[in-house]
């Protein structure tokens, strides 16, 4: 199943995921695109209780076994979704919901991490996005990305997973494909503007992106 109006922005640790998602939202205010349509920023891990929780796991204030953050991802994933105000709802009222990571972090992630047979049940029956954008990055450039940040580094934030990271991506967005989402494969290494304006036009052309277009 595919949720018509749900974006998804992927990549690698220091890949601009979370930078991206920010410039998009300032662009919908500066096109006063959100007076003709819901816009709805978001990601996970989430801000709710679960999210938080994985959140201290990542940074390594909590230690548990590998299989249960996988759970835990994707528990707050099925909370993201279909608790009230989720995504499922927004989309299904007509607004446009961009999220920073979905399941295609938990299939390379927690893949890597746990094996790829419990990731991919934990989350099968969770529905895909309707355009689902990768930003691939060098692992060198993410290395020296992630050393210039002054929080400490995250548990998956060291070259040899990151490169493996990078791989499993690769290896996923075909899937997608397959499945009917739209995949598109973006270069993360040019300026955060350069990018912005690659990243709005692909938005820009989501079938609910057409019909505000007209209506403005």
């Amino acid at each position: 199943m595919i949720v018509s109006n749900f974006a998804v922005i992927e990549g690698c640790d220091g890949s601009g995921t979370t930078t991206q998602l920010k410039q998009l939202k300032k662009n919908f205010s500066l096109q006063n695109i959100s007076k003709n349509t819901g816009f709805f920023v978001t990601g996970e891990p989430t801000r709710g209780p679960l999210g938080l929780m994985i959140r201290k796991i990542l940074m390594g204030k909590i230690s548990v076994q590998k299989e249960t953050l996988a759970r835990l991802f994707a528990a707050d994933r099925g909370e993201h979704l279909y608790a009230p105000g989720g995504i499922i709802e927004r989309c299904g009222r007509n607004e446009l919901v961009v999220s920073d990571r979905y399941t295609p972090s938990s299939l390379v992630y927690q893949g890597l991490d746990c094996g790829r047979e419990l990731p991919e049940t934990l989350n099968a029956a969770f529905p895909h996005p309707e355009l689902l954008i990768y930003l691939d990055l060098d692992t060198g450039i993410v290395m020296e990305r992630i050393a210039k940040r002054k929080e400490k580094r995250e548990i998956y934030e060291y070259m040899e997973f990151q490169a493996k990271v990078r791989e499993a991506y690769l290896e996923l967005l075909p899937i997608y494909e397959q499945a009917g989402v739209r995949v598109i494969c973006l270069d993360g290494s040019g300026t955060p503007e350069e990018l912005a304006i690659e990243i709005w036009s692909k938005v820009m052309e989501m079938p609910i992106m057409e019909k505000v277009k007209k209506n403005r």
